[in-house]
């Protein structure tokens, strides 16, 4: 049974088109990226999840439930991060994680939820007096309280610091690894990239592409570049020919290869240095998710 599966989902606003025809199955213990510029959809798409918007037509699951039918199991089952939380000023750290305990009847011990989301100092400040990082911790704890299933997460990163950043990246990938599907929307393609199985791209209400990043780059021909230093400019190379080679540039001291193959990157080398020219330095760069994301959604636009 799938965590997530839409199936048609559309839903319009007026003559607005928010989502169109939205088929999407998240599998159970995937940490799934959802990305798009905005007003591609996104905050729609979690809306109708978490049953704060009703669809037009189609239909959404979360594992196996209708958010419509069954809004009680399916809240049992989430925890969310939204992106407009709303937190007490009066109330500490402490009791924030106490009332989601209780709210979620779960036998969870405050001190280690704070702990484990780094404001183990800091559990008996007011809410009020925390900074934007340290709220989002505090929401984000109190999110993963009851052991849910599911965990739908809006830019959980948002206003932390860097080694921060690293700590949320951590417990996510702890999530997952215990059985908990991730689902995340971001606009920081950096996050998606460090900790995605899959990623899912939506424009203009439409789902563009799903896969893994790897699989993005294959679909662009676009895997990675190799870019070989050399102590003399080649004459009469040619590798264009090799399989897994989709593009050759040959400049003063430099040849640069696309490679749709990694397994190609040897041959190139081989036959580099058997023109006669001695191989300096080699440096490869992968294209990167901010790359794919600007090429899918140009392309998008363009149809």
């Amino acid at each position: 049974m799938a965590a997530i599966e839409t199936s048609n989902l559309t839903k319009q606003y007026g003559d607005t088109i928010a989502l169109q025809a939205f088929d999407l199955t998240v599998e159970r213990g995937e940490i799934f990226g959802f990305l798009g510029p905005n007003g591609a959809g996104k905050s729609t798409m979690i809306d109708i999840l978490l049953d704060f918007v009703r669809p037009t037509d189609g239909e959404a699951e979360i594992t196996g439930h209708d958010p419509q039918q069954f809004p009680r199991k399916v809240r049992r089952d989430l925890g969310v991060l939204p992106d407009d939380y709303g937190l007490y000023d009066s109330l500490t750290g402490r009791e924030h994680i106490e009332l989601a305990v209780s709210l979620n009847d779960s036998g969870e011990d405050p001190e280690a939820v704070l702990a484990r989301v780094g404001l183990a100092d800091a559990g008996d400040e007011a809410a009020g007096s925390y900074s934007k990082g340290m709220s989002q911790r505090l929401a984000f704890g109190m999110a993963l309280i009851g052991d849910p299933d599911v965990l739908v997460l809006d830019e959980p990163t948002s206003g932390i610091d860097p080694n921060g950043v690293q700590d949320i990246r951590e417990i996510i990938r702890e999530e997952a690894d215990r059985g908990t599907t991730v689902f995340f929307s971001t606009h920081i393609l950096e996050q998606v990239e460090a900790v995605c199985d899959r990623v899912g791209i939506i424009d203009d209400g439409e789902l563009v592409a799903v896969d893994t990043i790897d699989g993005l780059r294959d679909r662009f021909d676009s895997r990675s570049m190799l870019s070989l230093s050399v102590d003399t400019t080649p004459i009469d190379l040619e590798l264009g020919d090799i399989d897994g080679v989709s593009a050759v540039e040959i400049a003063e001291g430099r040849v640069e290869v696309r490679l749709t193959d990694a397994d190609a990157k040897s041959t190139v080398i081989a036959r580099v240095e058997a023109s006669g020219a001695s191989v300096t330095d080699i440096e490869i760069e992968e294209a990167s998710l901010g790359d794919l994301f600007a090429r899918l959604t140009a392309e998008e636009a363009d149809a």
